[in-house]
């Protein structure tokens, strides 16, 4: 029995297979409303800052200068 997972946008039963052409995504259609989403930043992958802008004040640096190269 092959495995069947939802279409992420829309929900629609989607077949895990060789043939399946846009899977996870039940079409194109879905396939570019995601990838939409991504590139307008309604999806985002969290991530930790590397600086903290606090130690700046700490240290009395100015931010402009601190990340300047």
């Amino acid at each position: 029995m092959p495995l069947t997972v939802k279409c992420p946008i829309c929900k629609t039963p989607v077949e895990w297979a060789p043939q399946s052409e846009f899977k996870p995504f039940c079409s194109e259609r879905c396939k570019l409303i995601d990838l939409a989403d991504w590139a307008s930043e309604k999806h985002a992958i969290p991530v930790k800052s590397e600086f903290d802008l606090d130690a700046l004040d700490e240290f009395d640096l100015d931010e402009d200068a601190f990340f300047k190269e």
